[in-house]
């Protein structure tokens, strides 16, 4: 029987030699084609955090000095003479704090008798400020509280006038515990309710604060955001901060004041800060 040739293009197993690709040419500054991925430049890092090398605060307590406890020795000498009140009485024009007690200022504008202490006003603009109280400047704060209230709005109050911070807590039967440990606090500006004050322990981003200010005994300025946490709390920009000297003044187991001394050399404070148990 007669089979009639295959075609040579009918083969299914034929090779097709591949068709030659044209070179590529370089595209132009304006082309609108889209950047490879490997050409994308990486984001810029983030400011790494500094380490931290702040100093655990002292809880030794210092043993009084011997002039000191000549002085208390005299001053219990002469309370035992009686007292002879004057005719005339003199009218006296020394501030009263918060608890009633008198402050008697010196010509430098410290408080007599008063301790000095390190402390520091900070958080973002949007959210609540942070006041933190420390032995040094190099030191863990001894006392950090958040205020609720904004950081820009009460650093605009303080450029207006003069504030006067009152927090009160309420006194508990047999509690023992110390004036500056109180975790709850109702806090006062300036004789207005703002709402409450809340003592917290220090975070990484407190202590990143404390580590970069470590060196500034007194002023004020802001810090990069980037190494901060801002993500978790949910606010942008820099931190601002305001760092003082402050005289505090301890008049009972109920009660403590703080004084800020003002680093221009004026006899007034610019702020004042009481803690009152009631």
């Amino acid at each position: 029987m007669y089979h009639p040739p295959s075609s040579p293009m009918s083969t299914t197993h034929m090779s097709v030699p591949p068709t030659p690709r044209t070179p590529m040419t370089p595209q132009s500054p304006l082309s609108t084609s889209p950047i490879p991925e490997s050409n994308i430049p990486p984001p810029s890092p983030r400011t790494p955090r500094p380490a931290i090398t702040l100093a655990l605060p002292s809880k030794k307590k210092k043993k009084p000095a011997r002039s000191a406890r000549a002085i208390r020795a005299v001053r219990s000498l002469f309370r035992s003479f009686p007292i002879l009140t004057p005719a005339c009485r003199f009218h006296s024009s020394l501030p009263r704090n918060g608890s009633g007690a008198s402050v008697t200022r010196q010509h430098d504008g410290h408080v007599h008798g008063a301790s000095r202490t390190t402390g520091t006003l900070f958080g973002h603009r949007k959210a609540r400020i942070t006041l933190a109280f420390q032995d040094s400047p190099g030191s863990v704060p001894v006392l950090l509280l958040e205020l609720a209230m904004p950081t820009g709005k009460f650093m605009q109050e303080m450029g207006a006038e003069h504030l006067r911070i009152a927090l009160e807590c309420e006194k508990k039967a047999g509690d023992r515990m110390k004036l500056l440990e109180e975790p709850l606090w109702t806090a006062y500006v300036n004789g207005r309710k703002i709402g409450y004050a809340v003592r917290r322990e220090p975070s990484d981003d407190d202590l990143t604060v404390m580590q970069l200010l470590h060196t500034v005994s007194v002023g004020a300025g802001v810090l990069p955001s980037d190494m901060m946490e801002t993500d978790k709390q949910g606010v942008e920009g820099d931190l601002a901060y305001m760092r003082a000297h402050f005289d505090r003044v301890v008049g009972s187991k109920d009660s403590e004041s703080f004084y800020m001394l003002n680093p221009d050399g004026n006899n007034g404070p610019e702020l004042s800060i009481f803690f009152i148990r009631i």
